[in-house]
């Protein structure tokens, strides 16, 4: 993945895994594998926990935490119904902005 390319998914990485969340929890791991089998290699795993943190702290998810046989307890998140709502608005923007783009694009105004 170039520079331009990770640069739009940092805009779009928070939405990218609300959206993971929405289908079934999952821990931070889980969601850098599932993203870098779609092919974005380049996702660093810290990015991911950063991220988590930041929208448990904003109340978007829930946290549980569940034991694990290879260490620490892991910390699984799920879509809250704050969360929901916040996804909702960001596929709304989404559907604008790729709407408009694709008008640039093929030369439509």
């Amino acid at each position: 993945m170039g520079k331009q390319a990770t640069e739009m998914l940092k805009g779009t990485l928070e939405g990218i895994v609300l959206a993971i969340l929405s289908e079934r929890p999952a821990y931070g791991y889980e969601i850098t594998a599932w993203l870098r089998d779609q092919g974005f290699s380049d996702i660093a795993e810290g990015t991911i926990y950063a991220l988590l943190v930041r929208i448990e702290q904003r109340g978007l998810v829930d946290v549980e935490k569940v034991p694990s046989d290879k260490g620490p307890p892991r910390k699984v998140y799920s879509l809250n119904a704050q969360g929901q709502e916040y996804l909702q608005e960001f596929w709304r923007t989404w559907s604008f902005l790729a709407e408009r783009l694709e008008r640039l694009r093929i030369g439509g105004r």
